[in-house]
């Protein structure tokens, strides 16, 4: 049974948080509706009631019913150990793919999906190194560095769909991706020095594929047309693009043409404003040799 080991005790929506739906979400409250629409026919074909089911997978009624009625996602385990107590024969947790997919904030799930059908990304991010790049350490010692702080299951969340996103890396064919990053952020060594190690390190091998171009920003530039703040530009095979920047439409996504030549003239004057992508290598590595 799936219950808190220390005492024995029924887990309750205090013991899960993070695993909300999110009411803005259209789609992944259509998915989660109808995964506990799913879950409550089964029970109740098997003449259970929802305090007996909760009891034999570890959940209090009050979750069951949540569930249920659409208002929790459930954890695989859940959809597991919901699948051998009802005897549904693998078809509850079959449902586990469809619950992973809207797992993920929604922001994310959209970003992910224009990253995944894009064949050239020009990323900018002034603030961090850009999520792409981030090893997974990186990214939690950002998250914890939050305030309001993140439960634990949210930084969890927030890491996996980060490790998510790096399938784009794996396309074939590969996207084309152009990358500035600022030199301050390459230097403060969040999460402990060692974290920043294995980031600097994991930025030397990304830089070394193909199809991707790393140029870091010197703090010593006198002039920088990245002050108004990040710029993302992502280009799909049909010639349509979509951009994003808090100084453009308040950080909404925007396909107008006069907005995009705005988003990449400014990128491209901070490209060519950075160091090279070979200039950017012996400087990572400079860093990481003093780090």
């Amino acid at each position: 049974m799936t219950v808190d080991g220390a005492v024995g005790r029924l887990k309750s929506e205090a013991d899960e948080p993070g695993w909300e739906v999110d009411p803005d979400d259209e789609w992944g409250v259509a998915v989660i509706a109808t995964v506990g629409r799913q879950l409550k026919l089964r029970r109740e074909a098997v003449g259970m009631r929802a305090a007996e089911f909760g009891e034999a997978v570890g959940y209090g009624e009050d979750m069951v019913y949540k569930i249920e009625g659409g208002k929790r996602i459930p954890r695989p385990e859940y959809l597991d150990r919901a699948d051998e107590v009802l005897g549904a024969g693998g078809l509850l947790a079959a449902m586990k793919e469809d619950v992973r997919r809207v797992r993920y904030p929604k922001k994310v799930r959209d970003l992910a999906q224009l990253e995944a059908k894009a064949v050239e990304l020009q990323l900018y991010d002034p603030l961090n190194i850009h999520g792409l790049l981030q090893t997974p350490e990186y990214a939690r010692g950002l998250l914890l560095m939050r305030r309001p702080a993140y439960s634990g299951d949210e930084v969890e969340r927030f890491i996996a769909a980060r490790v998510a996103r790096k399938a784009v890396f794996e396309r074939d064919p590969a996207p084309e991706l152009s990358f500035v990053l600022e030199e301050w952020t390459l230097r403060r060594p969040l999460g402990g020095r060692a974290v920043l190690r294995h980031q600097l390190e994991h930025l030397l091998e990304a830089g070394q594929l193909r199809n991707v171009e790393l140029q870091v920003m010197p703090m010593d530039r006198e002039e920088h047309a990245g002050l108004a703040g990040g710029i993302e530009v992502l280009k799909s095979e049909d010639g349509s693009a979509v951009g994003r920047s808090p100084a453009v439409a308040n950080g909404r996504p925007v396909s107008d043409p006069k907005q995009l030549r705005i988003l990449e003239l400014r990128y491209g004057i901070i490209r060519a404003q950075a160091l090279t992508p070979r200039e950017s290598t012996a400087f990572i590595e400079q860093l990481l040799g003093e780090t």
